[in-house]
């Protein structure tokens, strides 16, 4: 597995305005639709950049499976635990950009809850031979969920927030989400598959979705956006809304999200 350090592959996408303007209407956004030559917002690349697999080459959980690109953890559970963006120009909608991942670390230990593997990501977009964005992904591979088990009790989230507003995550913004991300894990439209293989009350939120909406506060906030480093803490379930929060501090903005019954579901740092 860790002859895999250093494994890197080159993706070419051509920034298609129209998959822009699709994820516009289903965030609600107001404001103009992105067009061609329109600078892309951040974070919006994660809709670009798609792996797509036959159905042969999918795991269980509807995921790629793990053994090509990614090496095989033995572990079936996938999620993206956090990462960390520098934004240095907006690459343009409707023009090729490359998209250069490498995997740099994997890290394999015993967690509360069982075995965990921590695969790091880097990635590097690109256009015309500019750098445009730098990013760290940090994606968790765990074992199954044993049903008797104790549930961890949630880290509450802080309520000295000086900006919040409140947002929802509905099955069929899930839905649309997942289909312009090409996201097929079914944690986040297969209720039975959450409630009867990963052991979750409800659909979950995707962590991404949650920095987009993250990300969005910040930029409102800000104005602009240089970095922003984010990480997941509990999962949010799509019949549950969510509380934006974010408090101005000397160096950066720090933002995250609460969950209804007050826990910490995502917390964000940005500049």
């Amino acid at each position: 597995m860790q002859s895999a350090i250093g494994r890197a592959r080159s993706q070419i996408d051509p920034l298609d305005p129209a998959r822009a303007q699709a994820l516009h209407a289903t965030l609600g956004l107001s404001g103009p639709t992105p067009v061609t030559g329109d600078p892309l917002p951040p974070f919006w690349h994660y809709i670009y950049f798609w792996e797509a697999q036959p159905p042969q080459d999918l795991g269980r959980d509807g995921h790629p499976k793990t053994g090509g690109f990614i090496p095989d953890t033995g572990l079936p559970r996938r999620m993206w635990a956090g990462g960390a963006l520098e934004f240095f120009k907006a690459p343009k909608l409707g023009l090729p950009a490359e998209r250069v991942s490498k995997i740099t670390a994997i890290d394999k230990k015993q967690g509360r809850s069982g075995a965990l593997a921590v695969v790091t990501l880097d990635h590097e977009l690109s256009q015309n031979g500019i750098l445009c964005v730098r990013e760290r992904q940090d994606l968790i591979y765990r074992e199954d969920a044993d049903p008797n088990a104790a549930q961890p009790v949630p880290v509450q989230a802080p309520t000295d927030d000086q900006h919040s507003r409140l947002a929802r995550f509905d099955s069929t913004l899930l839905f649309r989400y997942s289909a312009l991300t090409f996201n097929g894990h079914r944690i986040h439209y297969d209720r039975d598959y959450c409630q009867t293989v990963e052991g979750y009350p409800g659909l979950v939120t995707h962590g991404p979705l949650l920095a987009q909406m993250l990300i969005h506060f910040a930029v409102d906030l800000l104005g602009t956006l240089r970095t922003f480093e984010f990480r997941a803490t509990s999962p949010l379930f799509d019949f549950e809304a969510a509380t934006l929060c974010a408090k101005n501090e000397k160096a950066a903005l720090s933002l995250w999200v609460r969950g209804p019954d007050g826990r910490l579901c995502m917390s964000a740092k940005a500049s």
